[in-house]
């Protein structure tokens, strides 16, 4: 199943409900997971993101509408990346024969 690469920055109101109720990112890990969007790992990060969830979906038409259904409750901005295993990318460009 194709992998991606979420990365999540929170809002105002997503840093007070997370301060407020720090179990509430397991919830939405299970709400990702109603959706059909397996969470494989996921790491809180300092910097330009707060988080990063890689995720295992059946295509791009879920992550997209996992991202518009998180974004949309105001909370939350993602970034979304199609990862491709580093064999896989290998294979697609010929076993790196330069063919």
């Amino acid at each position: 199943m194709p992998k991606y690469v979420m990365l999540s920055t929170l809002g105002p109101d997503g840093y007070a409900r997370l301060r407020d109720n720090p179990e509430r990112l397991l919830e939405v890990n299970a709400d990702v997971e109603a959706m059909g969007v397996k969470v494989l790992t996921q790491y809180a990060l300092l910097g330009q993101y707060d988080f990063i969830s890689i995720l295992e979906a059946p295509d791009e038409r879920a992550v997209a509408r996992l991202a518009t259904t998180l974004s949309a409750r105001g909370t939350l901005k993602t970034l979304t990346l199609t990862a491709i295993e580093v064999e896989d990318y290998i294979e697609t460009l010929g076993g790196g024969t330069g063919s």
